[in-house]
C-alpha cells in the first residue's frame, strides 16, 4: 500500500553560468574572471558553490567562456602548493585549498562559444543535465543568512515537483533590472515572468533573483526559443512560458543578498563580511568608526 505522497527526483546537479565578460569591473577583470574577485580571502563564486554543496548538490557544471580558465584552476587540485604549505607547517591553509570542493563533488566545465544570453548558457549544459531537474546559481548574487536560497528551493521542489524561483521585493525604480513576477491566483504561484520591464509596465515588484530550481522541460522550451531582450536567449522567457502552463512557484529569499555584479554591492559585501569575520570584526569596526568620525569632524 502506498502513502499517496508524490516522490520527485532529488536535485543533485547545479549549473553556474560564468561566461560573462565582467565589464563593470574593468580594468580589474581584463585578465581575471569577475567571479574570482575576493570577498576578503574567498572568491565570489566559492560562496555560491558552498551554498550548492550544502544543499546536497554533488555535480557542479560551470558554463565558461574564453579567458575563464582561472575558474577551472581554482576548483582543481594543487598538490604542489598543498605540499609546500604543509612543509612550512601551514596545515590550516593547506586544508583550505584542498577542501574547496569536497571529494564526493564533481566539477564539470563546458565552454559557451558565444555570449548569447543566460538561457543559452543553461542550454549549453544540456548534454550533462539529461532529463533530470537541476539548480542554477548566478555567482554575482551572494546571500548571507541562516537559510540558503538553494536549500529553500530544493525543499520547495521536493514538495511540489514544480520549477522554483527565489524572489525578493525590489524598489520600483529597480524593476527594469530584473525578471519581474506576474503574481498567480494564490501566494507562491507564478503566472508569468517579464524580463526587465519599464516601471509603468511592471506587473509587480517581486523580482527573480539569481537562484533557480528548474524542471528538465525548461530545456525543451529553450531549444525553440527566439531571441528576446537584447537579442539574447532569455531564461526568463522560457520560465514565463512554463509559468503560463502552471508549473512555476516562488519562494521569498531568506537572508541578505549582495549584488556583487555591481561595484557598490561588492563593497557592501566586503564591509558586512569583514564586520562578521572572527579575526577582523573588532579592528575593522574601529577603522570604520574612525573614518566616519574623522570625516564628520572635517
Amino acid at each position: 500500500m502506498t502513502s499517496g505522497v508524490a516522490s520527485f527526483p532529488p536535485i543533485t546537479t547545479a549549473v553556474f553560468p560564468v561566461a560573462g565578460l565582467g565589464t563593470r569591473f574593468l580594468p580589474a577583470t581584463k585578465a581575471m574572471p569577475k567571479e574570482l574577485l575576493p570577498i576578503i580571502d574567498k572568491p565570489i563564486i566559492q560562496y555560491a558553490v558552498e551554498e550548492a554543496v550544502a544543499a546536497g548538490i554533488t555535480e557542479l557544471v560551470f558554463v565558461t567562456g574564453r579567458h575563464k580558465r582561472a575558474i577551472e584552476d581554482h576548483f582543481d587540485a594543487n598538490p604542489e602548493l598543498e605540499r609546500e604549505l604543509a612543509e612550512k607547517g601551514k596545515q590550516a591553509l593547506a586544508a583550505s585549498i584542498r577542501d574547496i570542493v569536497p571529494s564526493h563533488v564533481a566539477c564539470i566545465f563546458i565552454r559557451q562559444p558565444r555570449a548569447l544570453g543566460l538561457g543559452h548558457a543553461v542550454l549549453c549544459a544540456r548534454p550533462v543535465l539529461g532529463r533530470k531537474p537541476f539548480a542554477v546559481l548566478l555567482a554575482d548574487d551572494v546571500v548571507k543568512g541562516p537559510v540558503s536560497p538553494i536549500s529553500q528551493l530544493v525543499t520547495a521542489y521536493q514538495s511540489t515537483g514544480k520549477t522554483q524561483l527565489s524572489v525578493m521585493d525590489v524598489p520600483a525604480q529597480d524593476v527594469s533590472k530584473y525578471g519581474i513576477l506576474v503574481p498567480g491566483s494564490e501566494p507562491g504561484r507564478v503566472a508569468g515572468l517579464v524580463e526587465k520591464p519599464e516601471i509603468g509596465d511592471a506587473p509587480s515588484r517581486m523580482a527573480s533573483i539569481g537562484r533557480y530550481v528548474l524542471e528538465p522541460e525548461i530545456l525543451d522550451i529553450l531549444v525553440g526559443l527566439a531571441p528576446g531582450a537584447g537579442g539574447e536567449i532569455q531564461l526568463a522567457d522560457a520560465i514565463d512560458q512554463r509559468a503560463k502552463e502552471g508549473h512555476v512557484r516562488s519562494v521569498v529569499m531568506a537572508g541578505r543578498r549582495y549584488d556583487c555584479g555591481s561595484k557598490f554591492g561588492y563593497l557592501e559585501a566586503i564591509v558586512d563580511y569583514a564586520l562578521a569575520h572572527d579575526a577582523y570584526r573588532e579592528k575593522f569596526a574601529e577603522l570604520l568608526a574612525h573614518r566616519v568620525l574623522g570625516e564628520a569632524a572635517r
